[in-house]
């Protein structure tokens, strides 16, 4: 008896399934087939070993490493189609999949109540003329305040060309409704006439004493060639607020005063950006729409007059009009 339970014992170790209920030779021969399959596996990981030791090089697709790096890849890709998630790594958190995508609200929906009411005049599939454009902004002004009223250009240029770089002024006819101040940098025997002109701020030596302090209380600032010079230090101050005198802009004149005339009754300049826009204040609404129908004309045909000769394309692509936080309104094309 004490032979048959070593032998249990041993199956156990084995995981066979015989009983007590087995004879001694039953047993042994469990436990004989058992051995030998052992045996059997273990040979041939011996044999997988052998082979593989035996094809592995000291470098290149063959090397250990690759090999190991191929086995991974060919790992990760049996993960993903089985579309296992778990982190391999026991630091990393197991990727959580996010719920539903958020419902965003169209645009007009998050618009105040009054800017709805007044879009609901202007209709987005079409396009307006000039004189009902202008109409209809004026009537569908959302503020409280003298709001102004914009037109927007897309032209078919490439601004980064310097040919096609559109660039100028336009005298306005009715102004641009807004309080201009301009200052001017010039000589002391042109003080006078820039005073009597309307300009605002007139000095040499003290202007120079207020860019040191970067004191910048005007909107336009208009100099003469021969001070040009001088302002060359405040470049960095005044050029990325636009405030650089130019001579296209018509801010560089020996003329200080028709200069300062000219700013003060609503000579603007307007300058194509980035995105090939051109955008420019035309008046106040309540200038009314025959008045910003005379700016407006005056703006589209100064910039008709500036279209680059390289352009083989459409010029104008489409022209729109705004007030001030109000809809925007489709205007045909008469360039």
């Amino acid at each position: 008896m004490a032979k048959k339970a070593d032998l249990l014992a041993e199956a156990k170790e084995l995981k066979l399934s015989v009983t007590e209920k087995n004879t001694i030779a039953e047993i042994e021969a469990a436990i004989k087939s058992a051995s030998q399959q052992v045996d059997k596996a273990a040979s041939v990981d011996k044999e997988v070993v052998a082979e593989r030791e035996a094809v592995v090089a000291k470098a290149g697709k063959r090397s250990q490493k690759s090999l190991d790096e191929a086995e991974e890849k060919a790992e990760k890709e049996a993960r993903k189609e089985a579309g296992d998630t778990t982190p391999q790594d026991e630091d990393a958190e197991a990727h959580v999949k996010k719920g539903p995508k958020p419902v965003t609200r169209p645009k007009l929906e998050r618009r105040g109540k009054k800017y709805r009411e007044l879009a609901k005049q202007v209709d987005a599939t079409k396009v307006y003329s000039l004189d009902e454009a202008l109409d209809l902004a004026t009537k569908t002004s959302p503020t409280k305040f003298d709001a102004s009223v914009e037109v927007h250009v897309r032209l078919g240029v490439d601004p980064r060309q310097a040919d096609q770089n559109v660039r100028a002024t336009v005298a306005l006819p009715h102004g641009t409704g807004k309080d201009v101040r301009v200052a001017v940098f010039a000589p002391e025997s042109d003080h006078d006439g820039a005073k009597k002109a309307g300009a605002d701020i007139v000095g040499d030596e003290a202007f120079i004493a207020q860019l040191d302090k970067e004191v910048l209380d005007f909107d336009i600032l208009v100099a003469t060639p021969q001070y040009m010079p001088k302002l060359g230090k405040y470049a960095r101050l005044l050029g990325p607020r636009g405030l650089m005198p130019n001579p296209k802009a018509g801010t560089v004149a020996t003329d200080v005063a028709a200069a300062v005339k000219d700013a003060k009754t609503g000579k603007v300049e307007y300058r194509v950006d980035k995105q090939a826009i051109v955008h420019l204040s035309i008046g106040k609404v309540s200038f009314g729409a025959s008045k910003l129908g005379d700016n407006a004309r005056a703006f589209l045909g100064s910039l008709a007059s500036q279209k680059p000769a390289s352009i083989k394309g459409v010029y104008v692509k489409n022209i729109s009009l705004t007030t001030t936080m109000g809809p925007g309104i489709k205007v045909e094309n008469s360039l």
